[in-house]
């Protein structure tokens, strides 16, 4: 036996346990996230019960008839305009969240602060669709009812389309905002205490110490973050569009997602060629967009990139 192949022999054996820890982590992600990759292929056919992944190869056709059924640029369109606005408006929400909550007094009250913003993470969307209905529905809701009370006309928020450009990020706020500040206000817990205790000596007042200290101190987590949740530009939050808007075609030009309308084609057209090849189109974009983000960030700052 060779050096290298006695020294790997060791090595392995020495980290033995950590190799047995890592070991489940490691089999999931092959049987969930590799395997599956062979049904890359099906993008490529015309896919049939029968013969499965040897159904007939027709090349690209899956995605001409994607690109040329007049849905291609309305749900790609939305899909992106949504999820910039989620991650624009909740990064700002998260970083101010866990900015507050780190400059709150009192340690029972910030925790409580803390569990009751986090708290609407753990409602389920078929709930949140139900509390969006309850105050904004036509004949029942609470806005409208306090509308013709005052004698004003009602209005159906569930043809309005441009309304949802501001209600779906609202309820995303509100719902995920919480859970999202965690991270942040982790980092800025890590963050060496001396650097406030100096510049409360020099007289900085606490704005002037979130601003100059906290913000520049959890950089490297805001740009990590951004980059991850701009590897996922296209692909869009399916329960959160699909309990809110449903099937409501009205709201169709304005807020379907490529998720739903997948899920859409598949209930109405099984079509598993044309779905593989939107979807594989999905991933191909999320991966070009990290890679350009990523080699931007890592010319301007690389200790701040991914890879």
């Amino acid at each position: 036996m060779n050096d290298s192949k006695l020294k790997n022999r060791r090595k392995f054996g020495k980290n033995g346990a950590l190799w047995l820890m890592a070991s489940p982590a490691v089999i999931i992600t092959l049987v969930m996230s590799y395997i599956p990759m062979v049904g890359i292929l099906l993008a490529f056919k015309n896919y049939n019960y029968s013969d499965g992944l040897f159904s007939q190869w027709v090349g690209f056709d899956n995605f001409k008839f994607f690109f040329q059924s007049g849905k291609a640029w309305t749900v790609t369109r939305n899909t992106l305009v949504f999820n910039l606005m989620f991650i624009v408006f909740g990064k700002f929400f998260e970083i101010l969240v866990a900015v507050v909550i780190s400059e709150l007094g009192g340690k029972y009250f910030k925790k409580l602060c803390q569990s009751v913003i986090i708290l609407p993470y753990f409602v389920s969307w078929v709930t949140a669709a139900a509390f969006v209905y309850n105050i904004f529905g036509y004949e029942t809701g609470v806005v409208n009812t306090i509308l013709t009370s005052l004698g004003f006309e009602r209005f159906n928020i569930y043809s309005s389309t441009n309304l949802w450009y501001f209600l779906l990020p609202a309820v995303y706020i509100w719902k995920d905002v919480g859970y999202g500040s965690i991270l942040y206000l982790s980092a800025i817990m890590g963050l060496d205490q001396d650097c406030y205790e100096a510049a409360m000596i020099d007289g900085a007042n606490r704005f002037q110490k979130i601003i100059h200290i906290t913000i520049p101190g959890i950089m490297p987590t805001i740009v990590l973050l951004l980059l991850l949740s701009l590897g996922k530009i296209l692909r869009g939050n399916f329960d959160m569009f699909y309990q809110l808007i449903g099937a409501n075609s009205m709201l169709y030009d304005a807020t379907d997602i490529i998720d739903v309308y997948v899920y859409r084609s598949l209930v109405e057209q099984p079509n598993i060629g044309m779905t593989s090849a939107i979807t594989l189109f999905q991933s191909v974009v999320c991966f070009i967009t990290i890679i350009v983000v990523n080699k931007i960030v890592k010319k301007y700052q690389a200790d701040y990139s991914l890879f």
